[in-house]
This record gives structure tokens, sequence and C-alpha cells, in this order.
């Protein structure tokens, strides 16, 4: 093969590499909700936590980026600057080491860590603060495959069946509905019946997991009313696809409203622990107030 026909196939590899990269940057999948926020995403506003999640991975992902561009940028610096050259032979001059280069590519990345490390603790450390006194206390107990709400401050409950056995998606109407008022600041009891499962509001942009015999908690406030899209996010068997719950945030009138529906329909008292997924007697967990856990984390 003559120099020619080399540099030839050289600028061919170029322009089928600067093709490929266009082509995976347009046809990477973007749903019309990404188009819209662009391409870091904005604050939803759902909760008084989201803001706080938000620009915790937009300062991430903007570092991530920074740091990739500057390493990529010397990568092809390197391929450029010490590419063979035509009249050159041999190999090129071996570097066993530089003491000042190896330094700084263990000093950089270990403060890089660091601190990433010291924003996520103190986000992390605001979101799990518990209220001492929020406005409305809620259990939320995981069963498979549905799903358990305890209002404890009225004293009402809400309960659903397992979802259909047959493979087939549970009708909207019977997707079991969690109430919250708006702006209200809301503690959530977290507990599961038999299985690990977990509670997961995606617009929340929190999870935490539901383990049996443990207690965990989630606080926040509401702040933008609506209807959210809820689900188990913890593999619990085989329709765990199917144990899906709504979260209704509406206003404080709303939210009286459906409290008194509870009570008119009987259902006032609480669930118990002891019940299986059926609501018929079952397993004592012995779960107590006392056996608190952190398990969970930000989406």
């Amino acid at each position: 093969m003559t120099p020619d026909d080399r540099a030839r196939t050289r600028r061919r590899g170029f322009r089928l590499a600067a093709v490929s990269v266009a082509a995976l940057l347009v046809t990477a999948g973007c749903s019309t909700e990404q188009l819209k926020t662009g391409f870091l995403p904005s604050t939803p506003d759902t909760t008084s936590n989201t803001g706080r999640v938000i620009t915790l991975w937009n300062g991430s992902w903007i570092a991530a980026l920074f740091v990739g561009a500057v390493v990529w940028g010397l990568i092809i610096w390197c391929v450029i600057a010490y590419r063979r050259r035509k009249d050159e032979t041999g190999l090129p001059a071996q570097v066993r080491y530089n003491v000042p280069l190896e330094i700084l590519y263990t000093v950089v990345p270990i403060f890089m860590v660091a601190v990433l490390f010291y924003f996520t603790a103190r986000d992390q450390s605001v979101i799990e603060a518990r209220d001492p006194s929020p406005d409305v206390k809620i259990q939320v107990i995981g069963k498979q495959w549905a799903w358990d709400f305890n209002y404890k401050d009225e004293n009402v409950y809400e309960t659903s069946q397992q979802v259909p056995l047959d493979g087939t998606l549970a009708p909207e109407a019977q997707i079991p509905v969690l109430y919250l008022p708006v702006n209200k600041s809301v503690e959530i009891q977290i507990n599961a019946r038999d299985v690990i499962h977990s509670f997961w509001v995606p617009a929340f942009l929190y999870k935490k997991d539901m383990i049996p015999g443990r207690t965990n908690y989630m606080t926040f406030t509401p702040t933008k009313e609506g209807v959210y899209k809820g689900k188990c996010a913890e593999l619990c068997g085989e329709y765990h696809s199917e144990m899906l719950l709504n979260v209704a945030v509406v206003s404080q009138a709303e939210f009286d409203k459906q409290m008194q529906n509870l009570r008119q329909k009987g259902q006032v008292g609480q669930l118990g622990m002891d019940l299986s997924r059926q609501g018929e007697p079952g397993v004592d967990l012995g779960i107590t107030e006392d056996q608190t856990g952190e398990s969970g984390g930000s989406q």
C-alpha cells in the first residue's frame, strides 16, 4: 500500500467515525418531556426536596462533562502529537514513570470524589431529616402486590386487594390512591408485611425501601397539586410490575373530604401488621416505632 493509499484510508476512517458519532447523538432516545426541559433537567417543584435533588444531579453532570471533555481532549492531543511520522523508525522513547504526573492523576480523582461526597452527604442529611412535628402522618404498608394506607392523625385507613393474577393490568379505577394535602409537611412511615418492597413516586425524585420487621420514614412537603404515578421499585415476586399506586396531592378541603368518605365507608381505625396480603390474620412482625431504619435513596 502506497503512502497516498494509507492517507486516503485514514481520511475515510475519520469521516466514518464522525458520521457514527453524529448518528449516535441524533438517534439517542429523548422523551417529549426531556426535549421540553432541555439538555439538563429543570426543577419539577413537586415536593420540597425535588429542587435539591435536581441541583445535585445537574452539578454532578456538569462536573462529569467537564472532566470528560478534558480527558477526551488530552487523548486526542496525544494521538495527534505523538503519532508516528513518515521518517521515524523503531520504537518511540519509553518512559518508565513521571512522578509529578502520577501524583496529579492520583490527587485529582481523590479531590473530585471528596467534593461529590460532601455535596451528596449534605443534601442527603437534609432530605433524610425527620420533621419533629409534621402536619400529616401516614403509614404506607406494602404487600404482595398492593398497598394499605393508615392515615394516623385521622384514624382512618384505605386498603387494596391483590392485583389480577392473570398477567393483565388492573383497571385504573382499582389502583389505590394515597391522598396528601398540598403545602403541608408529611411524614410517611413505611413498612412491609411479607417481602422487601420499595415505595417510589418518580415525580418526587425519591424512593424508600420497605423491609419486613423494620420501619423507614420519608419526610417532605408536596408543593404542587396533581396525580402522580407510583410503583414498587424492588423485585417482590411474580406480579411486581403490577404493584402500582397513585398519589393525589390535593387541597386541604379535598383531603378532609376524602377522610370523611373513609369514615362513612366504615374504614375507621388502623390496619395492623399482623394481616396477610389478602387482609386476613397472618404473622405478627412485631414492628415498633423504635425499629427505624434509613434504607433507600434518591433517583
